[in-house]
């Protein structure tokens, strides 16, 4: 299983800061592909966190002193661990070994 847009996605929507994501479930969409960039470059729990408490105070203008960034960034870390190495490569066709 590979980490994508749609499984991160689900985990932001579960976390639901503004508590829109049951009526806009691509209210998180803007912090997707940062994230997904940040967590395959292997940022750790400080970074993720810092980014997201950048996003709900700058971004989406509320205090995210009580929605914990840090946990989320621990969810989000988790999550990536959890769904394996995103593989965004197209194989290449086998070669054959065979004398011509």
């Amino acid at each position: 299983m590979s980490p994508t847009g749609n499984g991160l996605r689900d985990v932001l929507s579960e976390g639901d800061p503004i508590g829109v994501a049951d009526e806009v479930p691509d209210e998180y969409d803007c912090m997707l592909a940062p994230l997904l960039g940040r967590l395959g470059g292997g940022a750790g729990q400080a970074e993720i966190g810092e980014f997201l408490r950048h996003e709900l105070e700058d971004h989406f203008g509320l205090d995210p002193t009580g929605l914990r960034p840090d946990a989320m960034a621990a969810r989000l870390i988790a999550w990536w661990s959890s769904a394996g190495p995103a593989d965004d490569t197209v194989p290449e066709a086998p070669v054959s070994t065979a004398a011509r």
